[in-house]
């Protein structure tokens, strides 16, 4: 039961249990001075600075403490929300039972993206879905969820870095946004971005860095006395190619031996992922014929690939339950009510997961 004040906006006064009962605390009371179990109550502190005096209370103290903290979290640029609900109830109006509404910023704080990018099967996911940001939703970001994107970004340069997995991706992603933010900063009159234009003039900065570090970005070569990549049959370096869905990593694989390149320059090769990412129609638009008056099946692909987008392959991505209205990780699960709760899973693609934030 709260015990209000005179004035309605106090929490009210401070009260203690006593053997004679309920009392309200007061400074240097004489029936608290000596029970040591009640040290916490409020009372009065005296500083002296030479001739000079100031008196805080301890509600004072504890006032300064929270504020020192709270701005050394603000000013502390590898803060980051921490939720231990793995999911998020995606809602586009208000209800009698739920006000307001769900914003991009916020799922991104509450689903986990930090741990996300350690996953090898969410790395390419949580890449494409930032570099989706960074073209058209940095601006709709929050304060904090500014800061949670920095620092996943700052990792998964590091994970390049160390790994050196995958740079070609996240080059592609810091080409974007170094894009995206000269042209909110320089181009526009006033910047839109949410924070101060200082902030983020040091964050162009620091992603200049990032792109000097992966341009010198040196492959570590392994040394193996083992089995090896070229030491395979050649029919299943072929099975091998046909199961890749982007063509520039047919192409980087080609580069490692005259064999491969060899079979990452087959016809039938380039006209299957064709195939897979485009429809018929779209080749008879844009036929590139050979010297020979053949297809050619290599160039077509990355001349369809400027016009339309390709489908994307993940080893793991979002799942939106249609019953609870859900967005969550499949491993993680959610409290869900479906009597069979797997008919209600969708997956989530990068540019689906944007789409379910726009009013």
């Amino acid at each position: 039961m709260p015990f209000l004040g005179q004035d309605w906006r106090s929490p009210g006064w401070r009260w203690v249990k006593t053997a004679d009962g309920w009392k309200r605390s007061e400074p240097f009371s004489p029936a608290l001075d000596g029970n040591s179990q009640h040290s916490d109550i409020s009372h009065t502190v005296i500083l002296t600075d030479d001739d000079d005096e100031e008196i805080y209370s301890t509600e004072h103290c504890e006032f300064a403490t929270k504020k020192r903290k709270k701005d050394h979290c603000r000013s502390n640029t590898d803060s980051q929300c921490f939720y231990r609900e793995k999911w998020i109830y995606v809602h586009k109006e208000s209800t009698r039972e739920r006000h307001g509404y769900c914003t991009l910023g916020e799922a991104f704080n509450r689903l986990d993206f930090s741990s996300a990018v350690q996953d090898i099967r969410r790395f390419n996911y949580v890449v494409k879905l930032l570099q989706l940001i960074a073209k058209s939703q940095l601006t709709s970001l929050s304060g904090a969820a500014q800061k949670n994107y920095f620092n996943i970004l700052d990792k998964i340069v590091r994970k390049v870095l160390e790994d050196q997995y995958n740079p070609r991706l996240i080059k592609d992603l810091l080409q974007d946004l170094s894009s995206t933010l000269c042209i909110l900063i320089r181009g526009v009159g006033k910047s839109v971005l949410v924070g101060n234009i200082n902030i983020w003039i040091c964050r162009l900065e620091t992603i200049l860095v990032w792109q000097q570090q992966l341009k010198n970005l040196q492959m570590n070569k392994q040394v193996n006395n083992g089995l090896t990549l070229s030491d395979l049959p050649l029919h299943m370096l072929n099975n091998i190619l046909y199961r890749f869905s982007d063509g520039w990593d047919i192409i980087t694989l080609g580069q490692v031996t005259p064999t491969l390149y060899m079979l990452s320059e087959d016809r039938q090769l380039w006209k299957k992922l064709c195939q897979y990412h485009f429809a018929e129609k779209q080749f008879c638009r844009h036929l590139i014929l050979s010297e020979k008056g053949h297809i050619d099946w290599k160039l077509m692909y990355f001349a369809l690939q400027k016009y339309y987008p390709i489908k994307e392959q993940y080893g793991d991505t979002l799942h939106f339950c249609r019953h609870c209205s859900i967005l969550f990780w499949k491993d993680t699960g959610h409290p869900c009510t479906a009597s069979d709760p797997n008919t209600c899973l969708m997956p989530v693609s990068p540019q689906h997961f944007i789409d379910l934030f726009k009013f």
